[in-house]
């Protein structure tokens, strides 16, 4: 059965956009919404996942747990999602330039 499904994208090449608005409306640069079924979100994640390049996705979907939906992402990232006990939960990766930084 379709469901909704949202993909935030940055800085992915120009052909992986292409494909994302075959299936799903992009209401703001980088953001894609659509109701797609199961295989078809997985093979557009897929694509996504093997062509990211120096970019960022994030895909959230519905899915059968206390949240409502599961988050994935791909590429490198800041925040990172965590499983802590059947919640994901948002970790930042630390900065390189505060972790260089000395205390005053």
């Amino acid at each position: 059965m379709p469901s909704m499904t949202v993909l935030a994208t940055t800085a992915v090449p120009d052909h992986v956009r292409g494909a994302l608005t075959r299936w799903m409306i992009e209401p703001t640069p980088g953001l894609y919404v659509g109701t797609l079924s199961a295989r078809v979100r997985e093979e557009l994640w897929s694509v996504v996942r093997a062509s990211i390049g120096a970019g960022a996705a994030v895909l959230v979907h519905p899915e059968a747990n206390e949240q409502g939906f599961t988050l994935q992402t791909a590429g490198e990232r800041r925040r990172i999602p965590v499983d802590f006990d059947g919640l994901t939960l948002v970790a930042f990766r630390p900065d390189e330039c505060q972790e260089t930084a000395k205390p005053l």
